[in-house]
Protein backbone atom coordinates (compact mmCIF):
# COMPACT_ATOMS: atom_id res chain seq x y z
CA UNK A 1 0.00 0.00 0.00
CA UNK A 2 3.02 2.47 0.69
CA UNK A 3 4.02 2.38 -2.93
CA UNK A 4 0.90 3.10 -3.81
CA UNK A 5 0.61 5.98 -2.00
CA UNK A 6 4.42 7.48 -2.42
CA UNK A 7 2.63 6.84 -6.22
CA UNK A 8 -0.45 8.74 -5.87
CA UNK A 9 1.63 11.44 -4.23
CA UNK A 10 4.14 11.91 -7.03
CA UNK A 11 0.90 11.73 -9.56
CA UNK A 12 -0.27 14.43 -7.32
CA UNK A 13 2.06 16.40 -7.45
CA UNK A 14 3.02 16.42 -11.41
CA UNK A 15 -0.59 16.96 -12.05
CA UNK A 16 -0.48 20.06 -9.83
CA UNK A 17 2.99 21.30 -11.61
CA UNK A 18 1.26 20.96 -15.02
CA UNK A 19 -1.61 23.06 -14.02
CA UNK A 20 0.22 25.92 -12.71
CA UNK A 21 2.25 25.68 -15.95
CA UNK A 22 -0.84 25.85 -17.79
CA UNK A 23 -2.04 28.83 -15.45
CA UNK A 24 1.00 30.75 -16.24
CA UNK A 25 1.14 29.83 -19.90
CA UNK A 26 -2.56 30.97 -19.85
CA UNK A 27 -1.33 34.26 -17.50
CA UNK A 28 1.34 35.02 -20.43
CA UNK A 29 -0.89 34.33 -23.11
CA UNK A 30 -3.47 37.12 -21.15
CA UNK A 31 -0.45 39.43 -20.65
CA UNK A 32 0.28 39.49 -24.22
CA UNK A 33 -3.46 40.15 -25.42
CA UNK A 34 -3.91 42.95 -23.14
CA UNK A 35 -1.07 44.51 -24.26
CA UNK A 36 -2.05 43.85 -28.07
CA UNK A 37 -5.53 45.66 -27.07
CA UNK A 38 -3.39 48.39 -25.54
CA UNK A 39 -1.39 49.00 -28.60
CA UNK A 40 -4.06 48.88 -30.53
CA UNK A 41 -5.68 51.74 -28.86
CA UNK A 42 -2.72 54.00 -28.50
CA UNK A 43 -2.39 53.68 -32.41
CA UNK A 44 -6.04 54.75 -32.73
CA UNK A 45 -6.10 58.53 -33.95
CA UNK A 46 -9.04 60.08 -34.48
CA UNK A 47 -9.59 63.13 -36.78
CA UNK A 48 -11.48 65.90 -35.43
CA UNK A 49 -12.20 69.19 -36.66
CA UNK A 50 -10.53 72.51 -38.17
CA UNK A 51 -8.19 74.41 -35.99
CA UNK A 52 -9.05 77.69 -34.57
CA UNK A 53 -7.00 80.48 -35.72
CA UNK A 54 -8.07 83.33 -34.31
CA UNK A 55 -6.36 84.13 -30.99
CA UNK A 56 -9.13 85.76 -29.76
CA UNK A 57 -11.26 83.09 -30.17
CA UNK A 58 -9.98 79.50 -29.42
CA UNK A 59 -11.61 76.72 -29.36
CA UNK A 60 -12.76 75.73 -25.66
CA UNK A 61 -13.96 72.31 -26.29
CA UNK A 62 -13.40 70.33 -22.96
CA UNK A 63 -10.55 72.64 -21.76
CA UNK A 64 -7.84 70.21 -23.76
CA UNK A 65 -5.31 73.00 -24.76
CA UNK A 66 -2.85 75.84 -23.45
CA UNK A 67 -2.10 78.97 -24.31
CA UNK A 68 0.32 78.36 -26.27
CA UNK A 69 -0.95 75.93 -28.60
CA UNK A 70 -3.22 76.07 -31.40
CA UNK A 71 -6.43 74.38 -30.96
CA UNK A 72 -8.97 72.71 -32.63
CA UNK A 73 -13.05 71.83 -32.45
CA UNK A 74 -12.91 68.11 -30.51
CA UNK A 75 -16.01 65.95 -31.73
CA UNK A 76 -15.60 63.59 -28.63
CA UNK A 77 -14.68 63.63 -25.21
CA UNK A 78 -11.19 62.01 -24.49
CA UNK A 79 -12.00 58.62 -22.45
CA UNK A 80 -9.16 56.34 -23.34
CA UNK A 81 -10.63 55.26 -26.59
CA UNK A 82 -8.00 56.06 -28.70
CA UNK A 83 -3.96 57.27 -28.31
CA UNK A 84 -4.74 60.72 -30.84
CA UNK A 85 -6.84 63.19 -31.66
CA UNK A 86 -5.63 65.21 -34.29
CA UNK A 87 -7.34 68.30 -36.31
CA UNK A 88 -7.64 69.14 -40.10
CA UNK A 89 -5.04 69.79 -41.93
CA UNK A 90 -3.76 73.54 -42.28
CA UNK A 91 -0.35 75.44 -43.40
CA UNK A 92 1.76 77.44 -40.65
CA UNK A 93 5.32 79.38 -40.95
CA UNK A 94 7.58 78.77 -38.58
CA UNK A 95 9.39 81.76 -37.48
CA UNK A 96 11.86 79.92 -34.95
CA UNK A 97 13.50 76.95 -33.48
CA UNK A 98 15.24 75.94 -30.89
CA UNK A 99 15.52 73.16 -28.05
CA UNK A 100 12.52 71.69 -26.90
CA UNK A 101 11.41 73.44 -23.63
CA UNK A 102 13.66 75.84 -23.82
CA UNK A 103 11.93 78.85 -26.11
CA UNK A 104 10.14 81.23 -23.57
CA UNK A 105 6.91 81.92 -23.81
CA UNK A 106 7.38 85.56 -23.48
CA UNK A 107 8.87 85.35 -26.88
CA UNK A 108 5.82 84.14 -28.60
CA UNK A 109 3.95 86.59 -26.73
CA UNK A 110 5.77 89.31 -28.60
CA UNK A 111 5.61 87.45 -32.45
CA UNK A 112 1.39 87.74 -31.30
CA UNK A 113 1.83 91.27 -30.83
CA UNK A 114 3.17 91.52 -34.64
CA UNK A 115 0.41 89.05 -36.13
CA UNK A 116 -2.46 89.62 -34.10
CA UNK A 117 -5.11 88.18 -36.41
CA UNK A 118 -3.37 84.94 -36.42
CA UNK A 119 -2.79 82.42 -33.78
CA UNK A 120 1.11 82.28 -32.78
CA UNK A 121 2.06 78.75 -31.25
CA UNK A 122 4.63 77.39 -29.19
CA UNK A 123 6.00 73.71 -29.18
CA UNK A 124 6.05 72.32 -25.54
CA UNK A 125 5.56 68.71 -26.17
CA UNK A 126 5.31 67.21 -23.07
CA UNK A 127 7.88 69.85 -21.14
CA UNK A 128 5.23 70.57 -17.81
CA UNK A 129 5.31 66.83 -17.16
CA UNK A 130 2.17 65.64 -19.03
CA UNK A 131 0.46 68.91 -19.03
CA UNK A 132 1.33 69.75 -22.76
CA UNK A 133 0.06 66.81 -24.99
CA UNK A 134 -0.50 69.23 -28.82
CA UNK A 135 2.34 68.42 -30.86
CA UNK A 136 2.20 68.63 -34.29
CA UNK A 137 2.75 66.45 -37.20
CA UNK A 138 5.27 67.05 -40.31
CA UNK A 139 8.16 68.30 -37.56
CA UNK A 140 10.51 67.30 -35.27
CA UNK A 141 9.19 66.27 -32.29
CA UNK A 142 12.02 67.02 -30.00
CA UNK A 143 12.60 70.55 -30.99
CA UNK A 144 11.19 73.36 -29.86
CA UNK A 145 9.65 76.18 -32.70
CA UNK A 146 7.43 78.97 -32.64
CA UNK A 147 4.89 78.88 -35.89
CA UNK A 148 2.35 81.77 -36.88
CA UNK A 149 -1.29 80.07 -38.40
CA UNK A 150 -0.74 80.71 -42.56
CA UNK A 151 -4.05 79.25 -43.41
CA UNK A 152 -6.33 76.60 -44.96
CA UNK A 153 -4.77 76.62 -48.59
CA UNK A 154 -0.88 76.62 -50.20
CA UNK A 155 -1.60 79.39 -51.87
CA UNK A 156 -2.58 81.51 -48.68
CA UNK A 157 0.00 80.35 -46.59
CA UNK A 158 2.62 81.35 -49.53
CA UNK A 159 1.01 84.75 -49.66
CA UNK A 160 1.20 84.98 -45.85
CA UNK A 161 4.98 83.48 -45.69
CA UNK A 162 6.21 86.12 -48.27
CA UNK A 163 4.28 89.02 -45.85
CA UNK A 164 6.74 87.47 -42.72
CA UNK A 165 9.60 87.50 -45.01
CA UNK A 166 9.18 90.81 -45.95
CA UNK A 167 9.07 91.94 -42.08
CA UNK A 168 12.57 91.33 -42.14
CA UNK A 169 12.39 89.94 -38.24
CA UNK A 170 12.43 86.03 -39.90
CA UNK A 171 14.49 85.54 -42.93
CA UNK A 172 14.96 81.92 -41.88
CA UNK A 173 10.66 81.19 -41.65
CA UNK A 174 9.56 78.09 -43.52
CA UNK A 175 6.05 76.70 -44.38
CA UNK A 176 4.89 73.42 -43.52
CA UNK A 177 1.08 71.81 -44.16
CA UNK A 178 0.49 70.04 -40.29
CA UNK A 179 -1.64 69.04 -38.10
CA UNK A 180 -2.24 69.38 -34.29
CA UNK A 181 -2.14 66.37 -32.48
CA UNK A 182 -3.18 65.70 -28.65
CA UNK A 183 -1.34 62.84 -27.23
CA UNK A 184 -2.90 60.35 -24.63
CA UNK A 185 -0.92 58.63 -21.83
CA UNK A 186 -2.89 55.31 -21.72
CA UNK A 187 -1.06 53.84 -18.91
Amino acid sequence: MRPLAGSVLIALLLATTVLAQDKEETDEEEGRRMEAEQQAVANRIVTHGEVCPDPKNPCLDMGSFHENELSFRLKSKFSFDRGRDQSQPFYAVIVRSGELCKLPEEDRLAIQKIFPTRKVFLHKHFCDGFSHKATYSNVNRKAGFIAVYAGKTEAEAKQFLAEVRAKGAFPDANLRRMRVQLVYQLE
